[in-house]
């Protein structure tokens, strides 16, 4: 009984745990600005009601910091990739079977994980040109 609960656990409860829990921090977050926002309304206390809304507001990240990002995760993406296909190709070529989990699992996922890396890149360079304009 107790190996049919653990896949379940691991594959349906959890995932709604952390939905769960990322929702109602956000939701928390949101009412917490809301009612200091509503206290300095009501206070009537001199305080510019746009400011303040403008200040509670969540920070936005700079088109650099998003452009740095995007660097990060695109090098880390391909190299991960690369990595992952050299493990493939090495157990591929030490006898393996192509068919055989120790050369198709991180061949699939290094392919994955390097058209991830290599789309990031691309994007990076693209809006790096935009940016600078």
């Amino acid at each position: 009984m107790s190996h049919i609960l653990v896949p379940i656990f691991v594959c349906v409860v959890v995932p709604i745990a952390v939905v769960a829990i990322a929702a109602a921090t956000k939701i928390n977050n949101d009412n917490k600005r809301a009612e200091v926002f509503i206290k300095a309304i009501e206070s009537n206390c001199g305080i510019d009601a746009d400011k303040l809304a403008e200040a509670l507001q969540k920070p936005k990240k700079t088109d650099r910091e998003i452009l740095n990002l995007r660097l990060l995760r695109g090098c880390a993406f391909s190299f991960i990739g690369i990595a992952l296909c050299i493990v493939g190709i090495v157990s591929l070529s030490t006898g393996t079977e192509f068919s055989a989990d120790p050369v198709t699992v991180p061949l699939v996922f290094g392919g994955a994980s390097l058209a991830i890396g290599l789309s990031y890149l691309v994007v990076y360079f693209v809006t790096r040109k935009q940016i600078n304009d």
